[in-house]
């Protein structure tokens, strides 16, 4: 029996290829990892030993023969008779870490993409009924136990040759994606998206319907809690990208994806508080987010109250604590965020693929015959701020940096101020107004008016914008223009 080893990451490989070697197998090997061999007293033939041809090409060059691809592709040793070469039982390969290099010059960036690797893991894989396919360090524990125990059979062998087929697909999509962010400002000519199963979930949205979460890297840690479901993922998502919209000390209270409250503070246990009064019964069982690491004091407002998941970039030792102490609520670290660039969301006939919303408001036009207050204008940025996370048709009322009333996902912008309202009651008194897009209609800007509301930022655009603004000075009303919308559908 053969195996031929070629490998960048050499994690494990000492014992793996004495254990092989133990089993009755003669080791082929390549330049670095030969030289790794013979360093540890392990036998190994040299590539260039089989094929009568010398490694070219500073070593591109190795494993791109027929005495190998013969070797690996063949069926039978009958489909090998007379041709002078002996099959290969094993091809054990990873391949050099592009991942490393997507930031580096363009030369090292070609130098890094692996050809004869991924070319000899897609031999073997095709292959995978008489070849076994080895992909990655961490299978050599499993591969060893199932050969001592006479347990490699075809099940094993197609899905280590699925798992190798999967990491040179990856591969390929690694390298497309980072020459076309390099060197293109545009959308990439075809979608390639490669993410590895991080953990199958409970069920999805729906307990009918499966679920599963994938992800290049786990940006999280969880301390405490149940696993993760389905909704909990999408929710974090949501909350933990509101909140880091803002500067200041932040919190975010959602539901379904949409933020039933948001509040900045002069502390963290400041605008947790004035977030949660945002909406009190809809932040029943809800995701709350931070953008500070959780203290104690805002650790001790969370006693007594339902919710599944709190998400924040860190908690101190006694925040820890205080939410151990309750048993069901999952808590999540922060570590870091993907930053991609791009979201994408699947139809039932495609995709649709989009930059991601990080546009800043730097600047607004006041478009009203009054100037808004300076208090205004803040409430009106923070407003506006909450209103990009908000399910469109969007309406956002804020008061002193605090959410008092959202409407969302409504099929008319009016029933969305009426919603917001009535979440609002009699706070809506010298509150703003925040639309994620243009007033088709002067009607709920009058709406606005009877609830109490003061100012208004959207973005403008409307044919009848005349029509709004003379409702707005009418009520003797501020409004600014943001020149851009933010729907979220």
């Amino acid at each position: 029996m053969q195996a031929l080893i070629s490998v960048s990451d050499k994690s494990n490989l000492e014992e793996f290829a004495r254990a092989l070697v133990e089993m009755g197998y003669t080791i082929i090997s390549t330049g670095g990892t030969y030289r790794y061999l013979a360093e540890h007293g392990i036998d190994a033939i040299r590539v260039k030993d089989i094929t009568g041809f010398p490694e070219i090409l500073n070593g591109r060059v190795k494993t791109l023969h027929p005495y190998i691809h013969g070797g690996i592709l063949a069926n039978t040793e009958e489909d090998l008779s007379g041709l002078g070469i002996e099959p290969i039982d094993m091809v054990v390969v990873n391949l050099y870490p592009f991942e490393k290099f997507v930031n580096a010059s363009e030369d090292e960036m070609i130098e890094n993409i692996d050809i004869g690797g991924v070319a000899l893991l897609r031999a073997a894989a095709k292959n995978y009924r008489r070849v076994i396919v080895v992909s990655s360090p961490a299978q050599y524990e499993e591969v060893i136990t199932l050969l001592k125990n006479g347990k490699m059979n075809l099940e094993k062998r197609r899905e280590y040759a699925l798992r190798a087929f999967a990491l040179t697909a990856s591969y390929d999509s690694m390298i497309y994606n980072a020459f076309w962010r390099r060197f293109y400002d545009t959308l990439p000519d075809t979608l390639l998206i490669s993410a590895p199963l991080s953990e199958r979930l409970r069920y999805g949205e729906n307990p009918h319907q499966r679920g599963a979460f994938y992800s290049s890297s786990i940006p999280f840690v969880q301390h405490h809690g149940k696993k993760l479901s389905f909704n909990n993922l999408y929710d974090m998502d949501s909350a933990y990208a509101l909140v880091m919209e803002f500067d200041e000390p932040a919190a975010a209270v959602i539901k379904h994806a949409n933020p039933c409250g948001a509040a900045i503070g002069n502390t963290l246990s400041e605008a947790f508080s004035r977030a949660w009064e945002g909406d009190p019964m809809s932040a029943y069982g809800s995701i709350v987010a931070f953008n500070r690491v959780v203290d104690e004091a805002t650790a001790a407002l969370m006693k007594g109250k339902y919710i599944e998941v709190v998400v924040a970039p860190g908690y101190s030792d006694d925040a820890l604590k205080i939410l151990k102490k309750k048993k069901n609520i999952r808590i999540i670290e922060m570590k870091s965020l993907a930053n991609e660039m791009y979201e994408v969301r699947q139809l039932e006939f495609g995709y649709l693929l989009q930059e991601r919303n990080t546009k800043k408001l730097y600047e607004v036009e006041v478009v009203s015959r009054r100037e808004p207050t300076e208090s205004e204008l803040r409430d009106m940025i923070f407003g506006w701020n909450v209103v990009k996370h908000v399910k469109s048709n969007a309406i956002v009322f804020a008061k002193d940096g605090m959410v008092i009333g959202v409407g969302a996902g409504q099929m008319s912008r009016v029933d969305s101020v009426i919603m917001a309202s009535m979440k609002a009651g009699s706070r809506a008194k010298g509150a703003v107004m925040a639309s994620d897009a243009f007033f088709p209609f002067r009607d709920a800007i009058d709406k606005a008016y009877e609830s109490g509301i003061t100012a208004v930022i959207q973005p403008g655009g409307s044919k009848r914008d005349s029509e709004v603004i003379e409702a707005i000075n009418e009520h003797d009303m501020a409004m600014v223009f943001t020149g851009y919308r933010v729907f979220r559908h």
